[in-house]
């Protein structure tokens, strides 16, 4: 009996506890709906101009930026000071037959060509991504690594292609530790060792005698990989593999046939067999 008692006086309430409870309820209700969101403080006209000075000047930087890589293949001319003497004579409008320079003298600096002849440029895709099973996509950047006692120490490569498209053409690799850095040298290097190639029409199902292709049937070889250039119509077009079309299309050779040997997986001694049969047009009398 006694512990029925004591459970009724809990469930029963005094009339004092019962508004009580039922005021406190009714506050935080109140509480609840008095908090309301801040609204939005208006901004006075000059706060608004600074900050779109601000957001204008954080879209040049940037601009800045992505024009930065596009404009590094370019020579800046202007504040180009020769450090040879074929530069000087070169800058002071003395020399500016390109075939002169060629002939007697040895480009050390890349402005000169920039100044002389203008040069369009393009990568070879000389590496490959990692992928499953052996495969990945084909990219102009090569990845090797040596193994050293501090871990293993990485080396970009690529390998640049210039040309005019009017029978000059060079070619050349640079390495460093990142990507750019490497281009740009390929890049130098290419323009150092720009050459001239001969252009004609030694098809016998043509008789244009313009420039579009091959003067007749020329070998390149490099390493173990062979390249045969054989003279086509006009209107054929490049039959020939992707790395190799991209020189031929700087050399200015719009029409080809060709025929390849050996290991053509290997990029880099592709590319310098294909430029080994260019060059050797030169040697050919007309």
């Amino acid at each position: 009996m006694a512990e029925e008692k004591k459970e009724d006086l809990k469930e029963k309430k005094t009339p004092e506890e019962k508004p009580k409870e039922e005021n406190a309820g009714k506050a935080s209700e109140e509480k609840n709906s008095k908090v309301k969101p801040k609204e939005p403080v208006e901004e006075t006209s000059d706060k608004k101009e600074e900050k779109k000075e601000d957001d204008s000047e954080e879209d040049k930087s940037k601009g800045k930026k992505r024009r930065g890589r596009k404009k590094r293949e370019e020579v800046d001319l202007g504040s180009w000071k020769p450090k040879t003497n074929l530069g000087r004579l070169v800058k002071d409008k003395k020399i500016d037959d390109i075939d002169e320079v060629l002939e007697n003298y040895k480009i050390l600096e890349p402005e000169i060509v920039d100044s002389l002849i203008k040069v369009e440029s393009n990568l070879l895709a000389i590496g490959q991504s990692k992928g499953k099973y052996g495969g990945g996509k084909r990219r102009v950047f090569r990845q090797t690594q040596k193994k050293t006692a501090e871990g293993n120490k990485l080396t970009f490569s690529s390998m640049a292609v210039v040309g005019n498209k009017e029978g000059y053409l060079g070619m050349g690799i640079g390495k460093a530790q990142e990507t750019f850095p490497s281009r740009d040298k390929a890049l130098k290097k290419a323009r150092l060792n720009i050459t001239k190639i001969k252009r004609g029409c030694g098809s016998f199902h043509c008789s244009c005698n313009e420039p579009h292709s091959v003067p007749l049937e020329i070998e390149g070889k490099c390493g173990s990989s062979r390249v045969v250039l054989i003279p086509a119509p006009q209107g054929t077009g490049l039959v020939i593999g992707d790395e190799c079309k991209k020189i031929l299309e700087m050399a200015g050779i719009k029409d080809v046939y060709s025929k390849t040997f050996g290991q053509t997986r290997q990029t880099i001694n592709l590319a310098k067999a294909c430029l080994n049969a260019l060059e050797k047009t030169m040697k050919v009398e007309q």
